[in-house]
C-alpha cells in the first residue's frame, strides 16, 4: 500500500551551501536580482513614458522585459531567503507557484521574442504595408496571443500535475519546476510526460518556425536592397535579436533535454538551469536598450536632465 505525502513542507537540497560561501553566494543573488529589476524596469519606464516610442516596435518589445521580471521575481527572492536561513525548507504551495511563474516566463520570452521577429519581418519585407498592418488592434491581439498562449499551455501543464499524488517531499535542484515536481509524485505520470511533450514540440515548432522563416526573408530582402544603410541596420537588428534568442534556446533546450538523460551530471543541469534564469533577463534590456538608438537617446536624456535639475 503507497503511503501519500501530505506534507506542505518539502525539502530543498539544491543549493548546499557551506559556510564560507553563504556570503558571496547572497551578495551574487542580490546584486543579479537588482540588477535585473533596474535594467528591466528602465526600458519598461523608458517606453511607456515617451509617446514617441508607443510604436509597434517598442509596444511588442515591452512584453520582453515583463517576462524577465516575472521570471527573476520568481526565482531570485526564493533563493536569497533559502540563502540567508538555510533552513532547506519550502512549502509546497510556494514551490508549486514559483514553478509556475517561470514556465510562463520560459514561454512568454519565447512567444515574445517570435512576435518580435513578425514585426521586424512586416517592417522590413513590407515596409509599405506597414503602418496599415501594424495597427494599434493587431498590436493588441499579438500580445493578447502570445499572454493567453502562455497562460493556456503552462495552465494546463500545472493542472494535470496537481491532479497527482503525492509521496516524496525532497526537491534536489536549487529551485522548483514541473519536472523536479513530478519527480514528488506516486503515480502514473505518462500523460504529463506526453503533455510536457507536446507543449514543448509545439513551442519549439511555432517560435523557430517563426523565426527561421521571417529572418531569411529579411535576409533575402537584406541582400536584393540596394541601400547599403538600410542592408547594415536590417542585419545589425537581425543579429542583436538571434543573438538573444539562441541564448535563451541553447540553455533552455539542455536544461529540457537533461532532465531526460541519466548521465547528465546534476551539477551541470543546475549551472544550465540557473544560467537560463540569470543571463537572459540581465541581457536583453542592456541588448535592446543600448543596441537601439530610440532607447539610448531617451534613456541618456532622462539621466542628464536629472543630473541637471540635482545640480540646480
Amino acid at each position: 500500500m503507497t503511503v501519500y505525502n501530505l506534507s506542505s513542507v518539502l525539502q530543498l537540497h539544491g543549493l548546499n551551501l557551506s559556510s564560507d560561501s553563504v556570503f558571496p553566494a547572497f551578495l551574487f543573488a542580490t546584486l543579479s536580482y537588482m540588477i535585473i529589476l533596474f535594467c528591466n524596469l528602465t526600458l519598461i519606464l523608458t517606453i511607456v513614458l515617451n509617446k514617441s516610442l508607443h510604436q509597434p516596435m517598442y509596444l511588442i518589445l515591452l512584453n520582453l522585459p515583463v517576462a524577465d521580471l516575472i521570471g527573476s521575481s520568481a526565482f531570485f527572492p526564493q533563493v536569497i531567503r533559502e540563502i540567508l536561513r538555510n533552513s532547506g525548507t519550502i512549502q509546497y504551495s510556494r514551490c508549486v507557484a514559483q514553478a509556475f511563474f517561470l514556465h510562463i516566463y520560459a514561454a512568454g520570452t519565447v512567444f515574445s521574442l517570435s512576435a518580435m521577429a513578425y514585426d521586424r519581418y512586416i517592417a522590413i519585407c513590407h515596409p509599405l504595408q506597414y503602418n496599415t498592418v501594424m495597427n494599434n488592434g493587431h498590436i493588441m491581439r499579438i500580445i493578447t496571443l502570445v499572454w493567453m498562449s502562455c497562460l493556456l499551455l503552462i495552465g494546463v501543464l500545472f493542472v494535470l500535475l496537481l491532479r497527482l499524488p503525492r509521496c516524496r517531499s525532497v526537491i534536489t535542484g536549487p529551485y522548483c519546476d514541473n519536472p523536479t515536481l513530478l519527480t514528488l509524485v506516486c503515480a502514473d505520470t505518462t500523460i504529463n510526460n506526453i503533455y510536457g511533450l507536446f507543449m514543448v514540440a509545439v513551442s519549439q515548432v511555432i517560435s523557430n518556425g517563426m523565426v527561421l522563416y521571417t529572418y531569411l526573408r529579411i535576409l533575402i530582402a537584406c541582400f536584393k536592397s540596394k541601400r547599403t544603410d538600410t542592408k547594415a541596420k536590417a542585419l545589425q537588428t537581425c543579429a542583436t535579436h538571434l543573438t538573444v534568442f539562441l541564448l535563451l534556446e541553447c540553455l533552455g533546450l539542455f536544461t529540457i533535454i537533461s532532465y531526460r538523460l541519466q548521465h547528465v551530471s546534476p551539477h551541470l543541469r543546475r549551472f544550465m538551469g540557473v544560467s537560463t534564469l540569470i543571463f537572459p533577463p540581465t541581457l536583453n534590456p542592456v541588448i535592446y536598450g543600448l543596441k537601439t538608438k530610440d532607447i539610448r537617446e531617451k534613456v541618456v536624456l532622462f539621466i542628464r536632465n536629472r543630473l541637471l535639475s540635482s545640480k540646480c
